[in-house]
């Protein structure tokens, strides 16, 4: 009987040992799973770090460049150091076109429309790119 006793004590320790390294390889699995959770949340906030620069660029130019969009017949480029966006804004039509319809339309007022284009890079390497594209119309008299 001493003898039976003695071959079981052996054989759970073989048990906790197989149950150990189970609990080992779970561990290791979800701490590489959750490294690159975090990878992933980290570049996904990146991308929209840089959607938000580059509609704050995007801003700028209109801003900045708001009385020459009436006038403009070639394609300036802007770039916003702070933000580390380029913007291109690309005039669409030559000369006026209608304005987009309105309630209540007005004689002898035509629009200028502008594309605004402006791309950021974020990531390891900046690797990745936003690009944001919008259309602006800016009112003119007739003629001018």
């Amino acid at each position: 009987m001493i003898k039976s006793y003695q071959k079981q004590q052996g054989i759970v320790l073989f048990f906790s040992l197989i149950i150990l390294v189970l609990m080992t390889i779970i561990g290791v699995a979800l701490a590489v799973n959750s490294t690159q959770s975090l990878r992933m949340a980290g570049a996904g906030a990146e991308r929209i770090d840089a959607m938000a620069s580059a509609q704050g660029a995007q801003d700028k130019a209109i801003l900045a460049n708001s009385d020459v969009m009436a006038t403009m017949t070639a394609v300036l480029t802007t770039v916003d150091n702070d933000l580390g966006v380029s913007s291109t804004l690309t005039p669409l039509a030559d000369g006026d076109t209608d304005c987009q319809p309105s309630i209540t339309p007005t004689v002898g007022i035509f629009c200028r429309r502008v594309e605004i284009s402006s791309a950021a890079t974020f990531g390891r390497s900046n690797m990745g790119q936003v690009i944001v594209v919008v259309g602006v119309e800016k009112e003119v008299m007739g003629g001018s």
